[in-house]
């Protein structure tokens, strides 16, 4: 009982210990960020209510109107309420709304970057696995070329890459792939690090190559949980394209950059209600997905380790 009592109270001491040095590093980092790195936050934020207060469409249903491209009754000729120019017309009669077009791009974006990054990362991740090659040279260097490629976020490669290869949907294609080449290339090896070695040593001892062997030994074993990987790296990157719209890297990142920058109102709320349909559609279909390809346990279990 005496040594009860002793561990409580010395658990209370070091637990008042933890809060009094969790209070004083959230005090001084708030300190910091208001005088230093943030421009006066708390000075500033009245005015962030002020903008969500005065940031309102003329009429709910102006929001629908810039979502499909209608014409608006509060047309004066400007930008701000002339919604039908930008339509894309794919026959005289029928167009694909603007918005609903740059969408398309923005996923474009993400699902060329992720078939790409993909199968760069399928190939690196056999060669950066010590049971496969050992801890030679060849695992030294692929392991830090993935560290190199996922070491700098895509807004920062694809802000580089747009001064280099101009404003488009290319700078975003090659900065998202970049790092889902070295994000995805280190799940993957790990995954390979786990697999049953067994028969990798059956198929050695009867002959099998080193390309034999990790066809039919480990890919079978490792390619449920690869799939799981790749499509969670799906959704990631369909976030991150958007993001990387606002650096220029076309989408309906740029799109709403520009439509917030101008105080257009409807358009901005017509993007954001847009945005959060197509990222809570393709969370559910990708889950669903992952699930028939590779079973509930398997999916659950590839759930926990993310």
């Amino acid at each position: 009982m005496r040594h009860y009592q002793q561990q409580l109270r010395t658990r209370r001491l070091y637990t008042a210990i933890s809060i009094v040095v969790f209070l004083i590093a959230l005090g001084a980092s708030l300190n910091f960020a208001n005088n230093a790195n943030s421009g006066k936050f708390f000075e500033r934020l009245p005015y962030l209510f002020d903008f969500i207060k005065t940031f309102v469409p003329d009429s709910p249903l102006e929001i629908f109107r810039a979502m499909f491209d209608l014409p608006s009754p509060y047309d004066d000729g400007s930008l701000k309420y002339n919604y039908t120019a930008d339509r894309v017309y794919v026959t005289d009669n029928f167009y694909i709304p603007f918005f609903i077009y740059q969408l398309i791009i923005t996923l474009n974006i993400a699902l060329v970057s992720t078939l790409i990054g993909t199968g760069f990362a399928f190939i690196l991740c056999f060669f950066a696995s010590t049971n496969l090659v050992g801890a030679g040279i060849v695992r030294w260097v692929v392991r830090r070329i993935m560290e190199v490629m996922r070491a700098f976020p895509e807004i920062v490669v694809a802000g580089l890459l747009t001064a280099i290869l101009s404003i488009g949907p290319i700078a975003a294609i090659v900065a998202i792939t970049i790092h889902t080449v070295g994000a995805l290339g280190k799940l993957f090896f790990e995954v390979v690090e786990n697999a049953d070695m067994r028969p990798d040593e059956g198929l050695r001892a009867a002959g099998a190559n080193w390309l034999e062997r990790v066809r039919y030994a480990i890919v079978p074993q490792v390619l449920p949980n690869f799939v799981s990987y790749a499509l969670l790296r799906a959704e990631i990157n369909v976030r991150a394209s958007t993001i990387i719209g606002a650096v220029g890297g076309g989408g309906i990142g740029e799109v709403f950059r520009l439509a917030i920058g101008r105080d257009h109102a409807a358009k901005t709320y017509a993007i954001i209600i847009l945005l959060l349909i197509t990222i809570i559609a393709v969370d559910q279909f990708s889950s669903w997905l992952r699930r028939r390809l590779i079973g509930q346990q398997a999916f659950d279990s590839a759930q926990g380790t993310v």
